[in-house]
């Protein structure tokens, strides 16, 4: 360790492996309260029923309630990093796209682009939606739970590669509690920060209960906008005719701020000793200023852009839980209704700049034809509405043979509206009703998801249990409505109108499209028991993710990718103080959708034939005297194709595979020959934590040390494209916090990033790599920041 930063040095598959499964992570929190040396039991949901994390035979890691509040996780960004198998892009709070096991093809995201594959659950409910999940404050939660691997059986379409699942901690009738946390920080480079959280738990009478929480967050920006111009070139040699812009009443330090407050409430009902329904409703509003990403042309933590950028977003989502027996039967209803209003302003001057100015010389005009200022501007605006309800039956715990079975409904609704201005322009040339707009997409999409499922456990013997299910699922996927130029301007947009609007703001419709798919997701697990400690299992199993519409007409729907997965695993306890757990898998992904930015910036997805992942996973969780816990946890990934990507696909979607070097097609071969890494997850991500607890005098204290480091990783996975936007370097973080606690107050003091190291989390163009590639941006992690966090239980 040299300066407190780990190098990550490159391994190979043996090394990493060994390494993985000798020394690594448990996220899964195991320090008792009473600094015994015993690990506590952690209990989950993953196959919905609560279980022992050690008696599961799934790859799953759970960071408890209070191991959240060690670690200083209050939102995704923050828990991620202690989740191996999990990769993530992020353009800003909100915007954040999840990968596990190297599921990822680079790209996804945009509002007509391919459906997430990772499924994200706020306890029962799905809560993903196309742009990614919500961030999801986290408070008063019980726990994080990562299931990797397909997980289509029991969680549906967009838990291809897995499920991320926030469980809430419920209301209870056992008694009164409440508590109250404030916290103040600083960030290096940037400005101050502060948060205000707390929850209180009523027990109305022995059958009802309340719980209520809140949260009230502003986090320091820390990138500046610095004052710069731009001067778009006419195209002819007289001078007069170029255009500069400045950005001199744009120009702001600590430019990206977010404010965010949210709140929820849940309510028990023991309608008698076998019903029991849990109501529940969240909420949160969140809002940033500025770019969450830097340019390095400017400086380090520096941008200069021209125009308004900031977000709104604003969700609420209402669910009903009930559970009950009939006869010896457990039957639980689950049912949720998510809206969530997303408002955005981007600034697209690169796009004016490099696609308009640099390949035609800019030309864009007011009603008298006198030359306009081209920079342009976006306008979005996002309405998701979302409701699920799943239905399921489940036997009794203590038979020999045991299932659920049930039936789930999704539909998702997607209004998209991107409104892409230019100051002053004519009307002529403008959207009909939109005067200064040059281009418009105003859209409808909608996603409708059905399902029957069932999942069988049999004991073959005391220690062998054969586990077995399959799920069957119809997708409906439809886009509508219109996106493009006004008759002015184009060939596409106005003049391509077929039938008046459907969407209400678009002047007509141009796009009218759906497709339909059906199929099915089993899953095959052979569990041994070697002792009441020790286990060990085999699986087979099959995730998918429905296909979808392109928006651009001339193009054929893509189509569903599945994900076949075979795993070994391992759960093991020694001694009560020591907890290894792991997998090794290999997956097979075929046909994967993969979105690119085509012409007009218009996204286009296509299917991309075969990638094989080869992995292994594992944690630990060691504590080897009084006071002392030691959580380790790494995962080391191998994705590569496995076939060539050329780009193309025939009439039916099919991806094409034949483009060899110099053909008439394909002159410049491969986009992506067979063998290329797939881009987003590294080969190598891992965390160690140590923790310590003493006493002294009447407190109770404790000092933490947590290291968290990746290797390098590219977020593209076309060649060329990687050489315009450039690779993700690798990084290691190291946090530190100590307290001190009394009764029912506590006190600590955190220093995250200690050495202030910048990491890369997303490095990207605003428009087409090849079109704007020498304007890269890079989304940073947080500078070190420094903070005091005190509370108080009541």
């Amino acid at each position: 360790m040299s300066s407190g930063s780990v190098r990550l040095r490159k391994v190979g598959v043996c090394s990493a492996a060994l390494f993985a499964t000798t020394m690594l992570t448990g996220v899964a929190h195991a320090q008792s309260n009473n600094q015994n040396t015993a690990l506590e039991e952690v209990v989950v949901t993953a196959q919905k029923r609560s279980e022992n994390l050690q008696d599961v035979p799934v790859s799953i890691q759970a960071l408890g309630g209070e191991k959240l509040e060690q670690l200083q996780v209050a939102s995704f960004v923050d828990y991620v990093k202690y989740l191996p198998s999990v990769s993530f892009t992020t353009s800003g709070p909100g915007f954040g796209q999840v990968y596990m096991r190297g599921v990822a093809s680079g790209g996804d995201g945009n509002h007509s682009g391919s459906l997430p594959s990772v499924g994200v659950y706020l306890d029962e409910q799905p809560v993903t939606t196309i742009q990614g999940a919500l961030d999801i404050h986290v408070y008063d939660v019980a726990r994080v739970e990562a299931l990797a691997g397909p997980q289509g059986t029991l969680y549906g379409a967009s838990s291809q590669a897995g499920t991320l699942r926030i469980i809430t901690n419920k209301p209870t009738t056992a008694g009164f509690s409440a508590g109250v946390d404030v916290e103040a920080n600083k960030v290096d480079h940037g400005g101050t920060g502060h948060t205000i959280e707390g929850f209180v738990n009523i027990p109305l009478s022995d059958k009802i209960a309340v719980r209520a929480v809140g949260w009230d967050v502003r986090d320091a920006g820390y990138i500046d906008n610095v004052a710069g111009t731009r001067t778009y070139d006419r195209g002819d040699t007289d001078p007069t005719n170029d255009y500069t812009i400045n950005n001199n009443s744009r120009v702001r330090k600590d430019y990206n701020r977010v404010y965010t407050q949210g709140g929820r409430a849940a309510l028990r009902v023991e309608l008698n000793d076998n019903w029991v329904i849990t109501p529940s409703v969240m909420g949160q509003v969140q809002k940033t200023g500025g770019l969450f990403a830097y340019d390095p042309q400017v400086g380090d933590l520096k941008v200069t852009h021209f125009y308004p950028e900031s977000s709104k977003d604003k969700w609420v989502q209402a669910a009903m839980t009930i559970e009950g027996q009939v006869a010896n039967l457990d039957v639980t209803y689950a049912g949720s209704y998510l809206k969530r209003n997303d408002e955005t302003n981007q600034d697209y001057t690169d796009y004016s700049y490099f696609y308009d100015q640099v390949g035609y010389g800019f030309y864009w005009t007011d009603n008298a034809g006198n030359l306009v200022n081209p920079s342009q501007y976006i306008q979005g605006r996002d309405r998701y509405r979302k409701e699920s309800h799943e239905i399921r039956i489940a036997s009794p715990q203590d038979q020999k043979l045991r299932f659920v079975v049930g039936g789930f409904y999704q539909k998702q609704k997607h209004g998209i509206f991107q409104n892409y201005k230019i100051d002053g322009l004519g009307s002529d040339l403008s959207v009909p009703g939109y005067v200064g707009t040059i281009w418009l997409t105003a859209q409808q999409r909608i996603d409708r998801d059905k399902a029957i499922f069932g999942q069988a456990e049999y004991d073959i013997t005391d220690k062998l249990m054969l586990t077995a299910g399959i799920r069957f699922f119809k997708a409906h996927n439809t886009l509508v409505g219109f996106y493009g130029y006004g008759t002015g301007y184009g060939s596409t947009g106005e003049r391509a109108c077929f039938k008046g609007p459907v969407v209400a703001g678009s002047p007509c419709t141009n796009l009218d499209k759906g497709t339909k798919e059906s199929g099915n997701s089993p899953k095959v697990t052979l569990t041994y028991k070697i002792d009441d400690d020790k286990l060990v299992y085999a699986t087979y199993s099959k995730g998918f993710r429905p296909g979808g519409i392109n928006r651009r007409s001339t193009l054929p729907p893509y189509q569903a990718d599945y994900l076949k997965n075979y795993e070994a695993g391992w759960k093991t306890s020694w001694g009560g103080a020591f907890r290894w757990n792991g997998a090794i898998f290999m997956e097979d992904w075929s046909g994967f959708q993969f979105s690119i930015l085509g012409a007009n910036g218009l996204t286009e997805i296509k299917n991309a034939n075969q990638a094989r992942i080869k992995g292994v996973e594992s944690d630990i969780t060691w504590a080897p005297v009084d006071g002392f816990t030691l959580n380790a946890s790494a995962a080391y990934t191998d994705a590569k194709l496995t076939a060539n990507y050329c780009g193309a696909t025939d009439s039916a979607g099919t991806p094409i595979t034949t483009c060899p070097v110099g053909s008439t097609a394909f002159p410049d071969g491969p986009q992506a020959p067979d063998g290329t890494r797939l881009p987003i997850t590294p080969k190598f991500k891992a965390n160690i934590t140590a923790r310590y607890q003493y006493q002294v005098a009447d407190y109770d204290g404790f000092w933490q040390v947590s290291v968290m480091g990746q290797t390098s990783n590219w977020t593209d996975l076309r060649l060329k494209e990687r050489e315009i936007i450039g690779k993700q370097g690798r990084y290691s973080v190291v946090d530190f916090s100590t307290g001190l606690s009394k009764d029912s107050w506590s006190m600590q003091l955190y220093l995250k990033n200690v050495f202030d190291k910048r990491a890369s989390l997303n490095r990207y163009a605003e428009c087409a790599e090849s079109v704007c590639g020498t304007q890269a941006y890079i989304v940073p992690n947080q500078p070190r920041t420094v903070g005091i966090k005190v509370g108080k239980e009541f």
